[in-house]
């Protein structure tokens, strides 16, 4: 049976870094040919809403600003059950949605064999649709860190510049 992986990228695309996840995801779509077990889900601050997304998931991958203390640009991974406990004590919406959504989920034993968070921390949360200059310029590690982790997971990822020379 075809394992099914889900990439959610999260944040409010109208406050700066807040969006990173979303503007991640996109980029991913935007320049690598992504294998058909891989579901992408622009997961804004969508909360409860996302449970449809993690139901049935072997693997669920998430991408977002996180407060993790420090500087910003730094990149950080939580996995499995050191998620919800992070986010327990943030007073973003959508970070408490995303620890409604898991709870939800071990309430109605749906939760997915692996979740994996992979956080940067925000530099500027003002009004902008643009990221920062300092995330602008941590995209292409935090890409990275997103194609090793799904690669991890078993799928491989090909830029679509070398998929079209194929």
């Amino acid at each position: 049976m075809e394992k099914k992986i889900t990439l959610i990228g999260l944040g409010n695309i109208l406050m700066q870094d807040e969006g990173v996840g979303v503007h991640a995801v996109r980029a991913l779509e935007a320049g690598w040919q992504l294998p058909p077990a891989l579901e992408v889900v622009d997961g804004g601050t969508m909360g409860l809403d996302l449970l449809p997304y993690i139901e049935g998931r072997d693997r669920v991958l998430f991408v977002d600003a996180v407060n993790f203390g420090r500087e910003p640009g730094f990149i950080g991974v939580l996995e499995n059950e050191e998620i919800p406990a992070l986010f327990a004590t943030k007073d973003s919406l959508h970070h408490l949605g995303l620890m409604d959504v898991l709870a939800a989920a071990q309430l109605l034993e749906v939760v997915p064999r692996e979740t994996c968070l992979i956080g940067i921390q925000p530099l500027s949360l003002e009004t902008g649709l643009e990221l920062s200059a300092l995330l602008q310029g941590k995209m292409a590690l935090l890409l990275d860190r997103m194609i090793a982790q799904l690669k991890a997971w078993g799928l491989a990822l090909t830029p679509k510049e070398i998929a079209a020379r194929a």
